[in-house]
């Protein structure tokens, strides 16, 4: 396992990303995201995702001169087309957008159509946050999860976020796909030769596992909390697509094999329209510490509030860098 510095994992994304053709505004946003990413330790959706985002700028899912274009507004909701450009930084400038819109109205919404996979939806629930605001938003994605009661990959894993902000940044953030672990998750797992820590899909003969390996065999991944999590994920499903005119994860999986054209939402409410920050910070610190001073259950050494673990990694890998298995850096040297 190697460790690579942030400043240096920027640095040799961007290079990578401006050969390929992007501006250089482009580049390094998207540079920053996928290394903030990993320096949470959502290894997953950022360095060990890199190489296959490449691909995809080669296969021309990802416009690397495209820019978003907004189609509708109304005021405090817009309607915006992606035009396929570069996933992450389509949804950071949704997102910055709907903070916009919520300072001026109290709450900004951006349904944003025909954009690529945004990596780790959590960082822009972070995004929101750090502006002081609460941020919801989700994505919908190719056919990956069998909806409750079938077998065949026709409902989405669709990660949804929630954010709410402290004053202090360490904020309150919630980001989990629909499935009990994303792809990139199982794919992670797998490389590493692991297995996930409880039950999160089924194997060819219909039993549920925690080997990734069978489970990449079927794609039969475990929605969260069975035929609830299949049913918020149609439901999220068909709120973006009809909010951005777009694309259905329905629409998506008739396009190609590969995962592009998605649909995706982004809410912002500013608190402050109602809220004094003091208050908004003693009613989130009751809570936590409520959970906090609670009876440990059996094997848990400390509990975490959401957020928290990688607010942990965060410190630990600017403090000593992003760990990184040598053959996925391998991959992006030879980018």
């Amino acid at each position: 396992m190697l460790r690579i510095k942030y400043d240096d994992m920027v640095e040799k994304f961007e290079s990578i990303l401006l050969k390929k053709g992007f501006n250089e505004n482009v580049a390094r946003k998207s540079a920053e995201n996928f290394a903030n990413n990993s320096l949470d330790g959502v290894y997953s959706h950022g360095v060990n995702r890199f190489p296959r985002v490449i691909s995809y700028i080669e296969k021309g899912y990802i416009k690397v001169d495209a820019e978003p274009t907004v189609e509708g507004r109304i005021g405090g909701f817009e309607r915006w087309n992606g035009n396929l450009a570069m996933g992450n930084t389509n949804a950071v400038s949704a997102m910055d957008r709907a903070i916009e819109l919520a300072k001026e109205h109290g709450i900004g919404i951006v349904a944003l159509g025909n954009t690529n996979h945004w990596m780790r939806g959590g960082t822009f629930g972070w995004q929101a946050a750090n502006a002081g605001m609460i941020g919801m938003c989700w994505t919908n994605t190719m056919p990956n999860m069998p909806a409750w009661g079938t077998k065949d990959r026709n409902i989405g894993n669709n990660p949804f976020i929630m954010a709410i902000p402290r004053s202090n940044q360490e904020h309150v953030v919630v980001d989990c796909a629909m499935a009990q672990f994303s792809y990139g998750k199982i794919e992670e797992t797998k490389l590493k030769g692991q297995q996930l820590p409880v039950v999160g899909g089924f194997d060819q003969a219909g039993n549920a596992t925690t080997d990734p390996v069978e489970i990449e065999k079927t794609w039969r991944v475990l929605p969260i909390g069975f035929w609830k999590g299949s049913g918020l994920s149609i439901a999220f499903d068909l709120i973006a697509a009809v909010l951005s005119g777009a694309n259905s994860t329905t629409a998506i999986g008739k396009k190609a094999e590969d995962e592009y054209g998605l649909s995706q939402i982004f809410i912002v409410i500013d608190p402050k329209h109602m809220n004094s920050i003091e208050l908004t910070d003693a009613i989130i610190d009751e809570v936590i510490e409520d959970i906090k001073n609670s009876e440990k259950a059996e094997n848990c050494n400390e509990i975490f509030y959401p957020g928290e673990m990688e607010i942990n990694t965060r410190r630990d890998n600017l403090k000593n860098g992003i760990p990184v298995m040598e053959e996925i850096w391998e991959q992006i040297e030879k980018l």
